[in-house]
């Protein structure tokens, strides 16, 4: 019933969550920026990743067999822009002296007039920039050609799903690829219509302007961007405060260099990454009712973890593509293997999130009568919303995840339930995922504690 299910959902998402766009209210989102000659220097020192060099383009996730997961679900890796078409858009996070990140961001670099004065335009998340502009402030010293500001009420930001061609940008408006996964699409500012960045409209009416534009492709889909960057593993702004860049995935996301020169925090990131272990991660949670059928792709990893490839079934191996006559046959012991935790595709994701929230329901047996079909819906529907409701009460941050098994703590909340969902993410300790070794397997049936 379950891959019955995700299948008739997936087609709402279709490629890359299907068509839709959003715009972020400025306590969302804000909008500083640094201007002037010697910007980009100011700027290298700062923050972790390469300004003088191209972004890279989001990271194509790949399965154990080398095939883009992308194009598993049907999404041409065509579609994935070259650095050139990314050009002027990067992720990259500001340290502290000690190597604890004030926050993520996305910088947006351009030349404003012909004298090549750079200017940024830095997106970032509403509740850290105010932390983050003093931070700016703080390491201005003496470059009196550079000038900080916050252009938040003049500017805004929109994220469109379902497209990765940023080409051809109306007037007013700049666009590239999320640098960060493909899932997140392609980001759009508005930076108003004349040649001061100035404009004189509000945000609403900025919403307005944009969803007009986008109305006939692109409905409004308020609220996605929250799940699927909780479903790629992605936290943003006062989530990220003190811990380490590494910890909160960002040698996945294309925020780190580690071959640029020196800036503000790099020490304990370079020391981490090249001579030390990674002990803790930032990872997407599903939480599941213990009443629910275990899905799938939880059995499939959970018998990966506990037997390797010898405890999979027959039709585990075909869904994993494994052949057991192929010359080169995968081995307990080779280093290519299927991945060790659940992996869904977004398709399959987003249906196992509607499920979840009650707004997709399960197909109901063959030969029941329209009446009782209608009692078990509804029934179906209350017991899923009473759960995301008791989830949501209850998995606030920094909650710790406890196992009932030996009753110690696994991991602990970064960011609440995605609304309507079950969706969040958790820093979880690796070796309590099976991902360090060990003696501990993550499995299906694990039962965990809250609070």
């Amino acid at each position: 019933k379950l891959s019955a299910l995700l299948s008739a959902t997936g087609g709402r998402y279709g490629k890359l969550w299907g068509r839709g766009h959003e715009t972020f209210s400025p306590k969302l989102r804000r909008i500083l920026s640094v201007r002037g000659k010697g910007a980009t220097q100011y700027l290298q020192g700062l923050v972790t990743c390469d300004l003088f060099t191209n972004p890279p383009s989001p990271r194509m996730e790949r399965g154990w067999n080398n095939v883009p997961l992308s194009e598993e679900e049907g999404v041409d890796s065509a579609m994935i822009p070259d650095n050139e078409k990314s050009s002027m858009l990067y992720s990259a996070c500001f340290l502290d002296p000690k190597g604890r990140i004030v926050t993520d961001a996305m910088l947006w670099k351009r030349r404003i007039n012909e004298e090549e004065e750079e200017e940024y335009l830095i997106d970032v998340p509403g509740d850290a920039a105010d932390e983050l502009f003093a931070h700016l402030k703080m390491y201005k010293l003496r470059r009196s050609k550079v000038t900080i500001g916050d252009e938040s009420s003049c500017m805004s930001v929109h994220t469109v799903y379902g497209t990765l061609a940023d080409g051809g940008s109306p007037p007013g408006y700049i666009a590239a690829v999320d640098p960060r996964h493909p899932s997140l699409g392609m980001r759009v500012l508005n930076i108003g219509n004349d040649d001061n960045n100035t404009s004189t409209t509000t945000h609403e009416e900025r919403t307005s302007q944009f969803a007009s534009l986008m109305s006939d492709y692109f409905p409004p889909s308020f609220g996605t961007y929250n799940v699927i960057r909780k479903l790629a593993g992605i936290a943003e702004g006062t989530e990220l405060t003190n811990k380490t860049p590494l910890e909160c995935n960002h040698d996945f996301l294309n925020s780190i260099s580690f071959n640029k020169g020196c800036y503000l925090g790099q020490e304990l990131t370079a020391r981490t990454n090249f001579t030390g272990v990674i002990r803790k991660r930032i990872m997407p949670c599903v939480i599941v009712d213990t009443q629910m059928e275990v899905p799938r792709p939880w059995l499939w990893a959970s018998m990966l973890q506990e037997h390797g490839l010898d405890g999979l079934d027959e039709r585990a191996k075909a869904a994993l593509m494994i052949d057991e006559d192929d010359d080169e046959e995968v081995g307990a012991g080779s280093e290519i293997m299927p991945p060790l935790l659940p992996r869904l595709s977004a398709p399959g994701a987003g249906g196992l999130v509607a499920m979840l929230s009650g707004s997709v329901l399960p197909l109901p047996d063959e030969g029941v009568a329209e009446e009782k079909k209608a009692e078990d819906e509804y029934k179906t529907m209350e017991e899923a919303s009473k759960f995301v409701q008791e989830i949501s009460s209850i998995a606030g941050e920094n909650s710790k995840i406890v196992d009932t098994k030996d009753g110690r703590t696994i991991g602990k909340i970064v960011s609440s339930p995605a609304p309507g969902t079950t969706v969040l993410l958790a820093q979880m300790r690796m070796d309590r995922v099976g991902l360090l070794g060990g003696d501990n397997k993550w499995s299906r049936v694990n039962r965990i504690l809250i609070g």
